[in-house]
């Protein structure tokens, strides 16, 4: 029987696997070392949130699966701001040292406390930044980097309580059943080769079919498609119905150090090709 899964403490296996390549390579690229700055941003503000514990019973969290309900809406989510703040100010430094994305105007909107809340209510909520973002003269993706950045912390931490929680073989929905975040990554399992899909947000992964398109339900199979790279190690899943692309790891044919969060970052290439392609990436949604 199936469970779901937050792989827990993979943070310092990315820091090592980086730091190894460094060594090796003798500098990293660019996109590598944002997403090691950001790595450390989140670490750091993980450290200082205390355990947490569920404030949802099993009976509501069992009422909540059935009915397809994520478990943490934005209010259930307990964000400690000033720790919040620290981390947004850390993601936007990371972001103006390796980016031209203008981040300047991050760190003002990072002190201006009731626009940072609004602005990460919003993201969570999957509405569009562009229209909360006040004065700040930001731009909606690396504003949207920061703010994942300040948040995911909380998620995970939250997350990891509840997981052990949550009824198995009881979702099968194209939706995140701890944060309903959207997937940005699949794999296919080594043992019998079953797809589960990861939250863009926290983490969290489940199990999920093999031709249905988690971003419409799409399941008719002449609208679905799957592009293999030469390896078999990757896949670029596509729908033909709602025109997204979904990337995928068969593990079967991967290495047996992969680190699953890491590669939303190696697969860059997969993302080149689905916007070639004229696909979209589903978890993005509206900005």
């Amino acid at each position: 029987m199936c469970s779901f899964r937050i792989e827990v403490g993979i943070e310092q296996r990315i820091l090592e696997k980086l730091e190894q390549w460094q060594k090796e390579e003798g500098t990293l690229p660019e996109i590598l070392e944002l997403y090691r700055d950001l790595l450390l941003a989140q670490i750091e503000a993980r450290s200082r949130i205390p355990s947490s514990k569920p404030r949802v019973t099993q009976t509501e969290i069992a009422a909540k699966i059935r009915q397809g309900i994520p478990l943490l809406k934005w209010g259930a989510l307990s964000i400690d701001w000033a720790v919040a703040q620290d981390a947004f100010r850390a993601a936007a430094e990371g972001i103006s040292r390796h980016t031209d994305s203008g981040a300047r105007g991050l760190a003002n909107l990072a002190s201006d406390l009731p626009t940072l809340q609004d602005v990460a209510r919003a993201w969570y909520e999957g509405l569009p930044l562009s229209r909360r973002k006040g004065r700040y003269r930001v731009k909606v993706n690396p504003l949207s980097v920061a703010i994942h950045c300040a948040i995911k912390p909380f998620l995970s931490a939250q997350a990891e309580a509840l997981i052990d929680k949550v009824p198995q073989d009881q979702w099968r929905r194209g939706h995140c059943p701890i944060c309903g975040g959207k997937p940005d990554l699949a794999y296919l399992a080594r043992d019998a080769g079953a797809r589960w899909l990861i939250c863009s947000r926290c983490d969290t992964e489940w199990l999920y079919q093999r031709l249905q398109c988690p971003y419409c339900e799409n399941q008719n199979h002449e609208l679905l498609a799957y592009f293999p790279d030469e390896s078999g190690t990757y896949r670029l899943y596509v729908c033909n119905k709602c025109h997204t692309y979904l990337k995928a790891v068969d593990l079967r044919n991967a290495k047996t150090d992969t680190l699953l969060p890491l590669e939303r970052v190696l697969t860059a290439d997969l993302d080149r090709q689905g916007h070639e392609k004229g696909y979209r990436p589903g978890w993005a949604g509206r900005r």
